[in-house]
């Protein structure tokens, strides 16, 4: 849910007869991206941006407002609170979609909205040195999920949201399901990882069947399957690979279950080790995949390979890769090493 019960949105005006409202615009607003299958995270991001552009204008609905207020709200934010040009961008977004699904208004009739420029940011990539000693700070399953981001390509959630059944270990993929921009692709499964992986699930088949015997060890599912599949939630191939350690209680019904480890903890523990193996880059989860992408290109695979492997919708996303090889500054002899 992303409205607080201590903040208050207008409602929408009451009918003519003066008996009943529309329902509240951050709840209008949910519903919209839920019909849609917008993602959870990019609800909640919506949702506090049209928080902020209404509370910003001083508790104004909406539908009373415009271009004018647009523009207002999204300079406030660049001059004010020197957000990013992805930040700001993002928020226009959230309120564009709020005028266009909720509230009726096409994005014609918002007349010139700024939209600002988006910066190039060449991202942060490490040497297979620097990934070998950050890996070597991490052990148990800390260490396999960031060698499955870096051997993969794998995204944070996407890691974190395999199940058991996107591991073929016979054909050496992993499947992505859902990924960023709700596409499915096939990744490898690397080599030297076939075996701590398997060793890692039999130790979850055992915390599974555990919980099967205590009479629980069911998960949720996506898009409602538990209801067209109603014994598909206990079922071995449909667990989370990296299962949280304890289990969540339902307080209303009693129910105990697994939801996949919480990001927030290998996030800490990437941080932690690049602090250790005293790496002076920025490292985080996201690096790996940038790492796998700018060394898979460095050893000589086909830019449409890497594209395909990392779920790029266009090759122009995968290129930026290019600028970070050793093909630019490093590959070029200066002229003042010539005197």
């Amino acid at each position: 849910m992303c409205a607080d019960t201590e903040t208050r949105i207008p409602d929408s005006a009451p009918s003519r007869e003066g008996q009943t409202h529309s329902p509240k615009l951050l709840e209008s607003l949910r519903q919209a991206l839920y019909v849609r299958h917008y993602s959870n995270r990019t609800t909640d991001t919506y949702c506090a941006w049209v928080k902020r552009f209404v509370h910003f204008h001083n508790l104004r609905h909406p539908k009373d407002m415009g271009e004018k207020e647009i523009n207002a709200f999204l300079t406030h934010l660049a001059v004010e609170d020197k957000v990013s040009s992805s930040t700001q961008n993002q928020a226009l977004s959230a309120l564009l979609f709020l005028y266009r699904y909720v509230i009726g208004k096409e994005i014609g009739d918002l007349g010139q909205v700024i939209r600002a420029r988006k910066s190039v940011r060449l991202p942060v990539v490490l040497t297979r040195e620097e990934v070998k000693s950050l890996l070597a700070q991490l052990s148990g399953d800390k260490w396999l999920m960031a060698s499955l981001m870096y051997g993969a390509g794998l995204r944070l959630m996407e890691c974190l949201r395999l199940r058991v059944q996107d591991i073929d270990f016979s054909r050496s993929e992993i499947m992505v399901r859902d990924g960023k921009g709700a596409k499915d692709r096939i990744t490898m499964l690397p080599e030297s990882l076939k075996n701590p992986l398997g060793d890692h699930l039999k130790n979850v088949k055992r915390i599974h069947d555990k919980d099967i015997a205590d009479g629980w060890g069911r998960v949720l599912l996506p898009n409602a399957l538990d209801r067209k599949y109603p014994n598909a939630p206990a079922e071995w191939r449909w667990q989370w690979v990296f299962p949280q350690e304890k289990r969540w209680v339902n307080m209303k019904t009693g129910e105990e279950g697994r939801h996949h480890m919480d990001e927030s903890l290998i996030q800490k523990a990437v941080k932690e080790a690049a602090f250790h193996a005293q790496l002076t880059k920025r490292a985080t989860c996201h690096t790996f995949r940038h790492s796998f992408a700018t060394h898979l290109l460095e050893g000589g695979y086909d830019i449409r390979t890497v594209q395909e492997l990392l779920g790029h919708s266009d090759v122009r996303t995968t290129m930026i890769y290019t600028h970070v090889l050793n093909r630019g500054p490093s590959g070029v002899r200066s002229p003042v090493d010539g005197l």
